[in-house]
């Protein structure tokens, strides 16, 4: 529920148009680079470790801070 709330609050910052709606465009764009890289590394260098289910928890609980950071972050 919490990145719907992000999708809604990032789709009304770039609607309003202006200097902010491009900052937060590439600010997007760039996290979720930047998120991706972040378990990338972990999964080669073994951080995940090799349980599926451990893994997905750990992903989901990556994403679930980035998010809740945004939302924190958005208001």
């Amino acid at each position: 529920m919490e990145a719907s709330a992000v999708i809604g609050l990032r789709t009304m910052k770039m609607a309003a148009g202006g200097t902010g709606a491009a900052e937060e465009a590439r600010l997007m764009v760039s996290e979720k680079m930047q998120a991706a890289l972040e378990l990338q590394t972990a999964l080669v260098s073994g951080r995940l470790g090799g349980d599926p289910l451990a893994d997905t928890r750990k992903v989901l609980r990556h994403y679930r801070g980035k998010v809740k950071a945004n939302r924190t972050r958005l208001g």
